[in-house]
């Protein structure tokens, strides 16, 4: 990837940097921010603009408006919450454009912070519209992206707005993923082992395609493993399983067995009639799920062959759950695993997870302070691994 122009290459004192954050936080019922992670990530961009003189301009959506204005996605709360972990005042701008707006951004001093609100109150934004991204850009006088979570993303204020920019440069947060990912995607120490859970194998396709030839240990839990077990002729019950995906299972599978890479299925699994608290589970060999049962996590046997494949190795990424993991009764081997890769991390080994399940799923084993990196978004991190370009890094000024 071409080096981009950082944030430290701007000369920002006294100017408006319009800086893309990504403030895409769960709220709770009552209105307040739920899971302040996103905003703390951005902090150390925001503090720089302040400490430098510039004025912060603050943009980025939240949840899917499509279009409307949505009093329960604005972005109030979270202004409000960034006040409290910056210390200072953050203005709350009524719109992301207009006159009022463009007033509201006039009046700031340097070291000021204003956050506008939702961007997709616009069907502008997804759209990339270039009227709506001129729009946008009368707010700044230089650019920064520090939203990795939606740099696969070609929308208005990521792609279409840096068109009326002379300097366009990534943030901090942005820095840190690219970097990160980048030992995970150029050349990873070895053994190497890659662990992808979730649902469905349509998701991760591009992931095990492009990564095959530099890992050395495949793990597949979640559903998307029960697609690979009927692909080698198992039986699953009424598990989930994606019918048109198992001729791509078949080809992964004997990949996998020509290159002699070490690919680990589920031995066992937890099993239950319907996805419940309290509803009757028990564990029961991969091969042997009767109809009317469906698997929703990774036995005993999995986990303990999991685990010795992940102490082995030196770089490590997963992207996924291997359970239901939001019911506790399918939750221990998704636990259990973030246990391992803690385990191997402090061994020495690079860990990444990519992922708002995953990275959940860390924070409930109680080992986020024990993994490598995690990154904030799980869509772009995907892209990455996938081989692919992110649109939003490349609108970025080379340096």
């Amino acid at each position: 990837m071409t080096v981009k122009k950082h944030l430290n290459d701007l000369d920002i004192k006294g100017k408006r940097v319009l800086t893309r954050v990504d403030f895409n936080v769960p709220l709770a019922g009552d209105g307040r921010v739920a899971d302040d992670t996103r905003i703390r990530a951005a902090l150390p961009t925001i503090e720089f603009i302040i400490k430098h003189g510039g004025k912060a301009i603050l943009i980025s959506h939240l949840g899917r408006p499509k279009g409307t204005s949505v009093p329960d996605l604005s972005l109030r709360p979270v202004s409000e919450r960034l006040s409290k972990l910056l210390c200072r005042g953050v203005t709350m701008a009524p719109d992301c454009v207009g006159d009022t707006t463009e007033g509201v951004v006039a009046r700031m001093n340097d070291g000021d912070v204003t956050l506008l609100e939702n961007l997709r109150f616009h069907t502008g934004e997804t759209k990339n519209e270039p009227d709506f991204a001129h729009r946008l850009a009368r707010m700044g006088d230089v650019y920064v992206n520090d939203a990795f979570g939606t740099a696969h993303r070609a929308h208005a204020s990521t792609v279409g707005v840096t068109r009326y920019f002379d300097e366009r440069a990534m943030g901090f947060l942005m820095e840190n993923e690219l970097r990160n990912l980048a030992k995970a995607t150029g050349s990873p120490e070895h053994p190497y082992a890659v662990i992808l859970g979730g649902a469905k194998v349509s998701g991760k396709i591009g992931v095990i395609e492009n990564l095959m030839p530099m890992l050395d240990i495949l793990l597949i839990g979640g559903g998307m493993a029960f697609t690979f077990l009927k692909a080698k002729g198992i039986a699953v019950g009424d598990s989930l399983v994606e019918d048109d995906r198992i001729a791509t299972a078949t080809r992964i599978l004997e990949r996998a067995l020509a290159d002699k890479k070490m690919l680990l299925l589920p031995d066992d699994v937890v099993v239950a009639r319907e996805i419940a608290e309290g509803t009757e589970t028990k564990i029961v060999p991969a091969d042997g799920i009767e109809n009317g049962w469906r698997g929703l996590d990774i036995g005993p046997e999995t986990i303990s062959s999991f685990s010795d494949a992940i102490a082995r190795a030196r770089t490590i990424v997963w992207n996924g759950p291997l359970g239901v993991f939001e019911f506790d009764a399918f939750s221990h081997g998704t636990v259990a695993v973030a246990e391992a890769v803690a385990k191997a991390t402090d061994s020495g080994a690079l860990s990444i997870i990519g992922g708002g399940d995953s990275i959940a799923a860390v924070g409930r084993a109680g080992v986020a302070d024990r993994i490598t990196h995690m990154s904030t978004g799980g869509g772009a991190s995907l892209a990455v691994f996938e081989g692919k370009t992110l649109p939003a890094i490349e609108a970025l000024t080379n340096a």
